[in-house]
């Protein structure tokens, strides 16, 4: 999937003695027309610049480090690479634009150059930008021939082929085991030792994925021979060019091996005929998205540490220029700020395309789930403008102890409506105190409750709600009772609980024809089994609650219930990662919500469609709808609701490296819930708070926060006490 928010293009062509070059947003691409500008330069003393370069990567140390000499040298020639590459208006916009992506779209005779290193004397393209290449080339190959990505990737780690690299085979097993706690996301084949040409050319194009850890050849004589060493030959640029072809190649090539993206020395010819192709080139021309190799010559311990950040990056719904961002910062930060090995690394491909979407589980970023059994009550009951249903309540309960409590629940709503939580409470406890068996006071007491914290408190006023709707013998109170002690139990983390109210809720309201209730049972069943990954089992459901809410859409409670269903499947198929999906069925829930006027009820729909802009790297609209669904959630005093949000814009920030933002955010979230009961959300908390000193590299701070969530999550039935486990197992390796 691409994430294409904040990105910036970079076309360069070349001519005789000069550069033709256009910078600009990549939805500026269909523009009819764009503006360039020309620089003219010398290949001779370009080509002695890249020379210099290379020999300086080449020079670093034991630890990727040159002397202080060396280094000021290197800075130089990005500094000089800047001024006589780029002209003045591309020189301004890089200046000055917040930008994240960057697409270098090069002809194929200026890959020679090292664009990563280019300086403004402040900042490297290549550790300010997420930086991928595209290669503009007339020779024909398979560039719109691309693998179709199944629902579960397939990888192949080849490591130590030759069986003389101890570690590259370490290399391969640590990222392996990296890999297998994905298990659901991705088949991994591990192939090491007595590698032969035979084995890759057979099995090569049946993976999306190939990591290659072990020796590269490069032959300056004839760089069609250049290629990966195996037990009996070498996977050459032909062998590649050959295969593709017939069909495409994996979507991702990482040759984490020296030379593996060294490309012929830059020329000015434009003889196409006679240019040769690295392994980048050929990987390209037959049908890969992405090739990340190493330009010069690469140390073990350092090949290892970039490519574990990397796949850690890349395995957390990162782009892969991001991933190779960080990666190459790794290395950085692991140094005493002189090493230049990050420079290696060359990636070519869109550097906004997303591999992999995180689990959706209440210890990931998730979207938040409609509390549909909560809210339908309080919007069937108390539409704003709905006298008619004032009506009806007050027709059907005439003769109940206290009349006048029907005023009260109307004072009660106010109560709600301007967040005035406490005072609902007491005014409920009123109405109860004179007439216990007043049913419509139940469902606002416990909403009350709920926008507090007090999930224990709600469960027991749903017990009563149960016990005096079973004495009237109304079915269809009963019913609704039933679905909110199952959305108290799911709040809690008691997985068998709720299922067995909901199942309660259901067998009633299908025995009663009651069909709204039957259809509110329905999609909290459905969520029940989405939390539990079973997708299949949450769309049948969903799928008959909207064919009920459908035939009846005349009537305003049915038509709320199916912007509740639209809402879900939403969330259903963002779950899935199929967000254009997702976006269809959360604005059909929008307009629905907008027809019934029901607009205190979109905090929900605010943050699922701000965290659809966050996967595509909007961060911009992300902020702008978690900041109305935040403001909802405010007024109305919802506290478990307000801990998620700010934890949500916690792991927004976190995605943007603002450490001190995140942190801030989540401790905000976290003392929320030092004062209210919400289990989940405080694990989710903790978790997220890990994550954020997992980032900054404080493992102990890490380990602490890990445990406590995994505390919680022992005593509940999900499968999230395993994934922190693991997480906890990962920051020893």
């Amino acid at each position: 999937m691409d994430a294409r928010g904040n990105m910036l293009v970079l076309e360069v062509s070349k001519g005789n003695n000069e550069l033709k070059m256009s910078l600009f947003e990549a939805g500026e691409f269909i523009s009819t027309v764009r503006n360039y500008s020309k620089r003219s330069v010398s290949w001779n003393e370009l080509a002695v610049l890249c020379q210099e370069s290379a020999h300086l990567l080449n020079k670093a140390d034991k630890k990727g480090e040159l002397d202080p000499e060396s280094f000021k040298a290197f800075k130089n020639i990005g500094q000089l690479l800047w001024d006589n590459l780029l002209t003045r208006q591309v020189k301004d916009k890089l200046s000055s634009t917040n930008a994240r992506h960057l697409i270098l779209s090069i002809d194929e005779e200026l890959v020679g150059i090292p664009w990563e290193i280019i300086s403004n004397g402040s900042e490297f393209l290549g550790l300010r930008f997420n930086l991928g290449r595209l290669i503009n080339t007339r020779r024909q190959g398979n560039l719109s021939i691309y693998r179709s990505f199944q629902e579960k990737l397939r990888m192949l780690i080849i490591a130590n082929p030759t069986g003389d690299l101890k570690s590259a085979y370490t290399e391969g097993s640590l990222i392996k085991a990296k890999f297998e706690s994905w298990n659901k996301k991705v088949n991994i084949d591990f192939k090491s030792t007595s590698v032969d040409s035979i084995y890759i050319k057979k099995n090569l194009r049946d993976y999306d994925i190939v990591h290659f850890a072990g020796h590269c050849e490069y032959d300056p004589d004839n760089p069609q021979n250049t290629g990966w060493s195996l037990i009996d030959a070498r996977f050459t640029v032909r062998d590649i060019l050959k295969m593709g072809e017939a069909l495409p190649m994996p979507s991702l090539i990482f040759s984490n091996a020296c030379q593996s993206a060294r490309e012929s020395s830059l020329s000015p010819s434009f003889n196409y005929h006679e240019k040769v192709y690295g392994l980048a080139s050929a990987f390209l021309f037959s049908g890969s998205r992405h090739y990340l190799g190493a330009a010069c010559k690469i140390r073990d311990e350092f090949g290892l540490i970039f490519a574990r950040e990397f796949y850690t990056y890349l395995l957390h719904a990162h782009c892969v220029g991001e991933c190779v961002r960080r990666a190459r910062l790794k290395l950085l930060h692991n140094s005493s700020g002189s090493s230049v090995l990050w420079a290696n690394y060359i990636l070519y491909g869109d550097p906004s395309f997303i591999f992999f979407s995180l689990p959706k589980k209440k210890i990931l970023p998730r979207a938040k789930t409609f509390i549909v059994s909560k809210r339908r009550e309080v919007k069937s009951i108390l539409v704003a403008s709905g006298a008619a249903i004032l009506i009806l309540i007050f027709s059907v309960y005439f003769n109940a102890v206290n009349p006048r409590g029907y005023l009260e629940i109307v004072k009660t709503r106010g109560h709600l409506a301007q967040g005035r939580n406490a005072e609902a409470v007491l005014s409920c406890n009123q109405i109860l105190g004179k007439a216990a068996d007043f049913l419509p006071a139940y469902p606002l007491l416990c909403q009350a409750y709920q926008r507090q914290g007090m999930l224990s408190r709600a469960l027991s006023s749903y017990f009563e709600y149960i016990i005096y709707s079973q004495k009237k013998g109304d079915k269809k109170m009963l019913a609704s009772a039933y679905i909110g002690a199952g959305r108290i139990f799911h709040d809690k983390g008691d997985y068998p609980k709720a299922k067995e109210f909901y199942d309660k809720a259901l067998v009633l309201s299908t025995d009663n024809k009651d069909r709204l209730n039957e259809a509110v049972s329905l999609r909290r069943l459905a969520l029940w089994y989405m939390d539990k990954d079973d997708d299949n089992a949450a769309i049948e459901l969903l799928t008959k609650s909207v064919e009920i809410n459908s035939e009846r859409s005349h009537k305003a409670d049915h038509r709320y219930n199916l912007a509740c269903d639209y809402f879900d499947l939403g969330l259903l198929f963002s779950n899935k990662d199929d967000f254009k999906a997702a976006r269809t069925f959360y604005n059909k829930s929008l307009k629905l919500f907008a027809s019934l006027k029901a607009k205190d009820e979109l905090s929900d729909y605010y943050f699922n469609q701000g965290e659809l802009y966050l996967f595509e790297k909007e961060y911009q609209k992300a902020l702008e709808c978690y900041a109305r669904g935040l403001k909802i959630d405010l007024a109305h005093n919802n506290l478990p609701n307000i801990a998620s949000d700010y934890s949500m814009f916690g792991e927004l920030y976190l995605e943007l490296g603002s450490e001190l933002e995140a942190e801030k955010y989540f401790c905000q979230a976290l003392e929320i819930t030092e004062n209210i009961e919400a289990p989940l959300e405080k694990a989710s908390i903790y978790y997220n708070l890990a994550e954020l000193y997992k980032f900054k590299g404080q493992k102990v701070k890490a380990k602490k926060y890990l445990r406590l969530s995994q505390e919680i999550y022992s005593k509940v039935d999900t499968n999230d006490y395993a994934q922190v486990k693991e997480d906890i197992l990962s920051l020893d390796r």
